[in-house]
């Protein structure tokens, strides 16, 4: 299992040494080293974060008003020089918090815990198939999905959005695990934020594909496999 990991703080010193340590642990992938909240906050709207490491002390906006602001955060660890915030820290439901200047046993034992929680938290999002049909998590139940009711379904930052022929689902699970679950013949990946059902789709050019009165964007890293998906489709007729 891969944890794509954030780091934020405004320390160069400090970001540089992180990445250090998150490069020697072969189950961390750095997706970008921010130097404040404004660049972490494009970062997660543009990668998906498994977990962040995040300095307090930053100018402007702290990490902490940075964390309380996140809709659905990953996991965090705190890293300061500051060991009066560990409480604040508790509070927020963070996963660890680090204290400058950081030894490599403590940073690996931290991450080593965000690994074992990642792997229960993705086990119990995995969707239970059978044959035509799915389940999801939903509100604190399992909710039934047809295969063949789906329309469409977009990744958001940390979950996505299922659009069947009757509702919308919003399943905080991985775009690649949902996707993994769909029969590849019957499903096409169109960009990186958009997968379609084949059958539900009205019309398609170069650049959108039409399905449910929704315009979709097929993306330019998409584009000719999808158009050559849709040719070949044509000619089993």
């Amino acid at each position: 299992m891969i944890i794509n990991c954030l780091v934020v703080d405004d320390e160069p010193i400090a970001r540089n040494g992180m990445l250090e340590y998150i490069e020697q642990i072969d189950f961390l992938h750095p997706v970008d080293v921010c130097k404040n909240a404004i660049e972490a906050s494009l970062a997660l709207q543009n990668n998906r974060v498994d977990l962040i490491f995040l300095d307090i002390q930053m100018p402007k906006i702290t990490g902490v008003s940075f964390l309380k602001n996140l809709a659905n955060p990953p996991l965090v660890i705190f890293t300061t020089a500051f060991p009066e915030y560990a409480i604040e820290g508790y509070t927020l439901n963070v996963l660890d918090y680090l204290l400058k200047p950081i030894s490599f046993d403590r940073f690996f034992m931290a991450v080593n815990k965000a690994q074992a929680q990642l792997s229960l938290k993705r086990k119990q999002e995995t969707p239970v198939v059978a044959g035509s049909y799915f389940f999801i998590k939903s509100n604190q139940k399992l909710e039934k999905i047809n295969i063949d009711e789906i329309l469409y379904i977009e990744a958001m930052s940390n979950y996505v959005i299922l659009y069947t022929k009757s509702k919308k689902h919003i399943v905080y699970m991985s775009f690649k695990s949902i996707e993994s679950q769909l029969p590849p013949d019957s499903f096409l990946r169109i960009h990186k934020s958009f997968i379609v059902a084949v059958s539900a789709i009205s019309s398609i050019d170069s650049y959108e594909v039409l399905v449910a009165d929704k315009m979709l964007p097929i993306s330019k890293s998409y584009r000719n496999a999808v158009m050559e998906r849709i040719e070949k489709d044509l000619f089993k007729r």
